[in-house]
């Protein structure tokens, strides 16, 4: 079974792997852009997914406190990270596979709170 973790800012990066690939790999997943898509399916044998989003803290941007954030945007000063405190939530995905050929049998996206 390979598994590959795609690390790309452009989507159309992310979808053009799956091409390239699909039907060499169990699984492509793509990540990065902190925001899990809606866009998991098989191809040729191998699950994909756009980007499987971020696991922090809801209310918050990128898991950072949005007032120590926020200054980078308005005056582009850097800031400190400060992780959020809150409620935080998981996104991935889950996929099944049959263990005898590597090929991806079913993908979903999930989002739980915690």
């Amino acid at each position: 079974n390979i598994f590959v973790d795609f690390h790309a800012e452009a989507t159309a990066e992310k979808k053009a792997m799956q091409f390239h690939i699909s039907g060499r790999v169990t699984a492509c997943v793509g990540t990065h852009t902190h925001i899990r898509t809606a866009d998991a399916q098989i191809k040729k044998g191998t699950a994909y997914i756009t980007d499987l989003g971020m696991t922090g803290v809801t209310d918050s941007i990128l898991g950072l406190d949005e007032e120590a954030i926020l200054p980078r945007f308005k005056a582009y000063s850097f800031t400190r990270n400060l992780y959020k405190r809150g409620a935080p939530y998981l996104n991935g995905a889950i996929c099944e596979f049959d263990p005898k050929t590597g090929s991806a049998t079913k993908i979903h996206g999930i989002s739980e709170k915690m």
